[in-house]
């Protein structure tokens, strides 16, 4: 598969927007080569602003300045921008005000930056904010379609999660993105396996091995997190009668814990959450701590592969 870099296709959009769009506004975190929102001030230099290692005054003035009327863009990695959840909370989600948090360097794909850099609660704590809405882009097609979104069609805050590693291409040029809309990349009847970002790549690769032993995987990409695709969800668990979700994040409060939810509450079958259990990240290189972790390919074979096999015993059972 092709790989490109979720970041730089953020940074180029960004560029391209800001040339049609005079309110829109940039703010970093002294992080700005990292998180490819330099491109954006080396164009637009007086509307750049670069706020050093002080997180909670980038999140106040992103808001001052939403206030006034500018669409703003706010940037940093993952892990930093919690240290700002009160700033985020009182001043951004409380007004419903238009700022736009795009963060970089999520989850384990940090590698060897280890446990203190690799956040893998921040999809649920975003989550729990009234009038935040949180993305996780699959690959840097949805990034840009994403970004573009996000200017054109909205005026209330969103989370964007991204990594600093490369991820595989899956969508086609012509893809839009929509809140709340899934994608079904492979259709299986057997069993759905929900995923997002990088894990989606890696689900698809799981489904290959899975229809090699009889078992008919349907692969979705759930980038939209808040909003989710309750639909979707819906009908998988009624087509496919068992769910296994994937996730570079932890379990408890992330995709599978949204994925539980709804079935839970609409159709209840069986639901299998892949991701980083009660432990923090490890340094290591970025693509080994997935096997590490026990959320790799193989990982998503086996626990699918046990769910469906189990399914049918108890099925036999008169």
């Amino acid at each position: 598969m092709v790989t490109e870099s979720l970041r730089d296709a953020y940074g180029e959009k960004l560029v391209e927007l800001g040339g049609r769009y005079r309110d829109l506004v940039v703010l970093d975190a002294d992080l700005s080569t990292s998180t490819k929102t330099a491109l954006f001030g080396k164009k637009y230099p007086d509307r750049f602003f670069n706020m050093g290692i002080a997180e909670q005054s980038m999140v106040t003035t992103a808001a001052g300045l939403a206030l006034s009327g500018k669409i703003v863009f706010a940037s940093t990695f993952a892990v930093f921008l919690m240290r700002t959840y009160e700033q985020i909370r009182q001043s951004v989600c409380y007004n419903n005000l238009n700022v736009k948090f795009v963060v970089t360097h999520a989850g384990i794909t940090v590698g060897e930056d280890g446990a203190t850099h690799q956040i893998i609660e921040d999809v649920g704590i975003m989550s729990g904010l009234p009038n935040m809405r949180v993305i996780v882009p699959v690959d840097s097609v949805e990034t840009t379609s994403v970004i573009e979104y996000l200017v054109e069609e909205t005026k209330t805050p969103y989370y964007v999660r991204l990594s600093r590693e490369k991820f595989p291409i899956l969508n086609d040029e012509s893809y839009e993105y929509r809140p709340g809309r899934s994608v079904t990349f492979k259709d299986g009847s057997d069993i759905t396996i929900v995923a997002m970002g990088v894990m989606v790549s890696m689900a698809l690769k799981a489904a290959e091995t899975l229809k090699s032993r009889g078992i008919d995987a349907r692969v979705i990409n759930m980038s939209s997190i808040k909003p989710i695709d309750r639909y979707a969800i819906i009908k998988a668990a009624r087509e496919t009668g068992r769910i296994v979700t994937a996730e570079e994040h932890s379990i408890y409060n992330g995709l599978g814990s949204r994925v539980a939810e709804v079935v839970g509450e609409e159709y209840p079958v069986p639901v299998w959450r892949i991701g980083m259990r009660d432990t923090f990240g490890k340094s290591g290189k970025a693509w080994e701590l997935f096997d590490y972790f026990h959320i790799g390919v193989e990982d998503i074979v086996r626990i699918a592969e046990s769910c469906f096999r189990e399914e049918k015993r108890y099925e036999n059972i008169p």
